[in-house]
């Protein structure tokens, strides 16, 4: 109770406090290391279409892994080669990856788990996931943004589509496919009348200037996207 002992135990429980203070501060920097090092590690794809160029996409990993896991399976066994964009809407979206140019549909791996609860919104420049009426039903065929279409998102009244990824760069292609020529055929609707063929898909190095890109991608297309049915 003396003097002296009172400033020791004030002394100590100041050291306790700035160890402690210490470890929280070592503790933040190591998650925002991890964080970081989480962004970091997305995967980028490069899809390269016939007559327009290459599409550079980056996947989120760390938000949908099982929607990123499955794309690239497909990704990665030259699945998309040689297929088609076969749905094409202006200021809604690019629909491919299911069908090739002669419209058969090609054989594939077992539906997934919607992660739309978890994805990245339907804005325009996303990657989405495509499906049935089931909200576990994707496979292999995806769509890209071409509008902010937050309507397909996941809310409370609606499973919503799975949006998986960012286009970086080539959004300009993307947009001039948007605008094609459609007809109907073979009981398709939104036919593009010349074939736009995904020549391959294949993972790449993520560009160090992706952030700058997103930004870029935020433009003047928030225009207001009609509700179509993405199946």
């Amino acid at each position: 109770g003396t003097a002296a002992e009172q400033r020791r135990a004030g002394q100590g429980t100041a050291r306790t406090n700035a160890t402690m203070m210490m470890k929280r501060g070592v503790l933040a920097l190591a998650l925002a290391a991890l964080a970081n090092t989480a962004a970091a590690d997305n995967t980028c794809v490069a899809m390269s279409i016939a007559d327009y160029g290459v599409v550079t996409i980056e996947l989120a990993d760390d938000q949908t892994p099982v929607t990123v896991a499955n794309f690239l399976e497909y990704v990665d066994s030259d699945f998309y080669d040689g297929l088609i964009f076969h749905r094409v809407i202006e200021n809604f979206m690019i629909q491919g990856g299911g069908y090739t140019s002669d419209l058969k549909e090609k054989k594939t791996n077992a539906a997934i788990v919607n992660e739309a609860s978890v994805g990245l919104s339907n804005t325009y420049g996303t990657i989405s996931m495509a499906r049935t009426s089931d909200p576990n039903s994707a496979t292999d065929q995806f769509f890209i943004n071409t509008v902010d279409n937050t309507f397909l998102d996941y809310s409370k009244s609606s499973d919503g589509y799975a949006a998986f990824g960012t286009v970086t760069d080539g959004m300009d292609l993307v947009m001039a496919i948007s605008e094609v020529k459609t007809h109907t055929t073979n009981g398709f609707s939104d036919v593009p009348k010349t074939s736009i063929v995904i020549e391959s898909v294949e993972r790449t190095t993520c560009a160090d200037a992706v952030t700058s890109a997103k930004k870029n991608l935020r433009k003047a297309h928030a225009r207001v996207a009609p509700r179509h049915p993405v199946h």
